[in-house]
């Protein structure tokens, strides 16, 4: 029995792609980005070739009936990635428009069969290849010719041990007549789509021959350093939950602590519901100085208005310390699979065991419309990846407040998470009062009473339950004469 033949995988440089192929690109693979119009191939395939390229390993860059080579190169020099000290040592472009136009693919081969032996590259790209599909285009023997000229390219870009990639503009219709896409060992498809002003670009690797790849579709960004993939999160068969046990959290709220039964179980996921202004970011800001104050760093995800007030800044003081991050964006546009990645490098940096999300209607709105479709999905893959990863997980979330019904999610989540604290109000002698309560708390015993709660300079102070509440969690409330106390609840 021969023991099997070991194929390298290169790193490619681009932040993302490598966990979504599986380890990286083939060695002497034969390759084709291929995609429409403005999807970032070209962007791609330079980045590439700067990740890949080396002393040992130099890249032979080939444009047809494309962008001319001073052209494109005066665009992709904007780029962090590209580096121009290295053109012609490690990478020398050629330009192929003259064969090409020529229709004669035979010159085409002979021409590229003539520079790979000039300068043995360890790197072939040839962009875009699609242009010499269009002179094959309506004539059966160039087509028969096209399909030579593919097959005889292959392999003697395999038995020169190059790296080849293809780039072309073509339609998921041509890829089940076009002679490329059978030879091809890899094949990369990029995608943007466009729903009202947001676009959003996807990846997906529809073929990696020899290793097994991330599925389905992944969005990924085109910044000033150049593409940046996020790939999706895919859950394991084995259950992430974590059960309850002999850990308990503290809230930073002694009060709250004794009605969720001694605190909330190290792991769980946390939904805090109520409607404006009753205290939900106060409440989770408690919940992370809680944590800093015993050694348990954190991660705060902001989609809210940060006025500057005193729980914001004792945020910043946490990030300053050390202590807390805090992915405070604006941007829309946004997919989960983004966020996700972005909160989990932060909790992998700081060791944080506490993450916040504040909130989800916030999150909601930054989602590029076609995410926010398959929310409820995509929330239950997010928290379900947080908690495997054994954070504690607090969400906050924005319910208008119609006295009439009892709600927890406006997305109907609220069963994907392991606990639920309540908000409202209520009116008192004509004035609004606020009330929470813990109405879920899963495997664990946890008081189940109405208590008043108000906000001060220290943050949330929770009074005793009420006198009466008949009718405070559904239908209308009553007026409640309060009892005073001589500590003043």
């Amino acid at each position: 029995m021969t023991d099997k033949v070991k194929i390298r995988r290169l790193p490619t440089g681009v932040p993302g792609l490598d966990d979504l192929l599986g380890g990286g690109i083939p060695e002497f693979s034969f390759n084709l980005i291929a995609g429409s119009p403005g999807c970032g191939k070209t962007t791609l395939a330079h980045q590439l070739m700067f990740g890949l390229a080396s002393p040992e390993r130099p890249a032979l860059y080939f444009t047809v009936l494309g962008e001319p080579p001073l052209k494109m190169l005066r665009y992709q020099q904007q780029f962090a990635f590209f580096d121009i000290e290295r053109i012609n040592s490690q990478v020398r472009f050629v330009n192929l428009a003259e064969e090409a136009m020529s229709g004669k693919f035979e010159a085409v081969l002979a021409r590229i069969v003539s520079e790979v032996e000039a300068f043995s590259p360890g790197l072939v790209f040839v962009d875009s290849f699609r242009s010499v599909n269009e002179v094959a285009k309506d004539n059966a023997k160039q087509t028969s010719s096209l399909q030579q000229l593919v097959q005889k390219l292959g392999m003697r870009m395999t038995g020169w041990e190059a790296t080849t990639f293809l780039v072309g503009e073509y339609s998921l219709a041509e890829s089940d007549a076009n002679p490329v896409f059978t030879v091809a060992d890899g094949l990369l498809w990029l995608s943007q789509s466009v729903h009202r002003n947001s676009m959003v670009r996807k990846l997906q690797v529809m073929k990696m021959r020899g290793q097994a790849q991330i599925p389905g579709l992944h969005t990924f960004r085109i910044s000033e350093d150049g593409v940046r993939v996020f790939p999706r999160a895919i859950l394991g068969s084995e259950p992430t939950d974590t059960p309850a046990g002999d850990k308990r959290l503290s809230m930073g709220v002694p009060l709250l602590d004794e009605m969720l039964g001694g605190g909330l179980p190290s792991g769980y996921s946390l939904l805090i519901a109520g409607p404006a202004g009753s205290g939900k970011t106060i409440l989770s800001t408690n919940f992370l100085t809680e944590g800093a104050r015993v050694g348990e760093n954190g991660v705060i995800a902001s989609f809210e208005k940060r006025p500057r007030q005193s729980h914001t800044r004792k945020l910043d003081e946490l990030v300053e310390a050390g202590q807390l991050a805090i992915i405070d964006t604006r941007a829309l546009d946004l997919s989960i699979d983004e966020t996700l990645h972005e909160l989990t490098v932060q909790i992998e940096r700081l060791g944080a065991k506490r993450v916040v999300i504040d909130s989800l209607s916030g999150f909601e709105l930054a989602l590029a419309p076609t995410f926010r479709e398959d929310f409820r999905e995509s929330l239950y893959r997010m928290v379900a990846v947080l908690t495997g990863m054994g954070v504690t997980v607090l969400m906050t979330t924005e319910l208008e407040d119609r006295y009439t019904d009892l709600r927890f999610s406006p997305y109907g989540a609220a069963f994907l998470t392991d606990a639920i604290i309540v908000q409202r109000y209520v009116e008192v002698e004509s004035r609004l009062e606020r009330l929470l309560a813990v109405v879920k708390l899963r495997a664990s015993v946890h008081c189940k009473e109405l208590r008043r709660f108000d906000i001060d300079a220290d943050g949330i102070r929770i009074g005793d339950a009420l006198p009466e509440y008949e009718g405070l969690l559904s239908g209308q409330p009553k007026r409640v004469q309060w009892v005073e106390r001589h500590d003043g609840s």
